[in-house]
């Protein structure tokens, strides 16, 4: 499928999550066949006052292209400008509208731009109009109950030059609780011309199948399903194509990729982050394994790579 003039390998995408989603996270996604990878919001005032945390969020590897650069903000002329300060790195630049999280609705960004579709109609007109790659926008159903209003933002969002909409089948009101609305995907992809990516409750392959078939939308996004489970992206492309479903990995598979994940962090991010961002990963690569709990409990008090690749060890014992 095309977003503007960018070509993607597929239709199969990783949903751009804070605090998940960095470099070393994408690239392993990638190589196991995800049809393109966003970044972790970014901060378009960050940018522009040269935070160096938020420089470092900008840096995209070559084996993880395509790669689209998740921008959070409220203000049409900082993220034009920002935009374009970041337009040479980026394949695709998306807007974050969607998050919840209440630092980032307090100060009128993300989900809160949602109140306001207005706004969001200057914000992709005054991006798209400073930059030439490809200008996305991510957002939800509305932002509570009594303001559903995610088809008016899609068609505001396509006036003003989007070239792609992916949306949130939640309001922010409901966060990631309940089940999401797919109907309002379908309503979306009904109204608008452009590629609509849909996310939501997408857990395993059949649910993206299934998300596909009932709304007709161009491409799948997966967030929380991804986390310790790249695998999820090769056997929803396979299920997809072939309706045949590959079979989960093998304990040992998992451990083995956990083991090199903590590598490429520690290399990334030296010890002492990468150890302690591991123990988030490490939580997930091992769901469901037999004496995870137990591990659990010592993974978190993890120190040291040394540490925590000997615990990774034990369970492949």
């Amino acid at each position: 499928m095309n977003i503007g003039n960018f070509r993607l390998e597929n239709n199969v995408f990783l949903a751009p999550m804070a605090g998940v989603t960095d470099k070393v996270f994408r690239i392993i996604c990638k190589q196991y066949g995800c049809g393109l990878v966003y970044s972790e919001m970014v901060s378009a005032k960050g940018i522009s006052y040269n935070n160096k945390n938020t420089q470092d969020m900008l840096e995209i590897a070559p084996e993880e292209r395509p790669c689209a650069i998740q921008l959070f903000g409220s203000d049409p002329d900082i993220l034009a400008q920002t935009a374009k300060r970041i337009e040479k790195s980026a394949d695709i630049i998306d807007i974050n509208m969607g998050c919840p999280a209440p630092k980032i609705v307090k100060n009128g960004e993300g989900s809160a731009l949602m109140k306001n579709p207005q706004l969001i109609g200057k914000i992709v007109k005054s991006v798209s109009s400073a930059v030439s790659k490809p200008v996305t926008i991510k957002f939800r159903k509305g932002f509570d109950n009594t303001s559903i209003n995610a088809v008016e933002v899609a068609k505001i969002a396509e006036e003003n030059g989007a070239a792609a909409v992916a949306v949130h089948g939640r309001t922010r009101e409901e966060y990631y609780s309940g089940t999401a609305d797919w109907d309002i995907i379908k309503e979306i992809k009904k109204q608008v011309k452009i590629p609509v990516i849909g996310n939501g409750d997408i857990t395993d392959p059949i649910k993206a199948k299934a998300l596909l078939d009932h709304t007709g939308c161009d491409a799948i996004m997966i967030g929380r399903a991804a986390e310790g489970n790249p695998w999820i992206f090769k056997r929803t492309i396979h299920y997809i194509k072939t309706g045949e479903l590959l079979p989960e990995p093998a304990i040992e598979e998992k451990l083995t990729l956990a083991l090199k994940h903590l590598d490429m962090l520690v290399q990334y991010k030296g010890e002492y982050i990468g150890v302690r961002e591991m123990r988030h990963h490490l939580g997930k690569y091992i769901k469901g394994i037999p004496h995870s709990a137990e591990a659990r409990f010592h993974i978190n008090k993890a120190e040291s790579q040394k540490e925590l690749s000997q615990l990774i060890e034990k369970l492949l014992s």
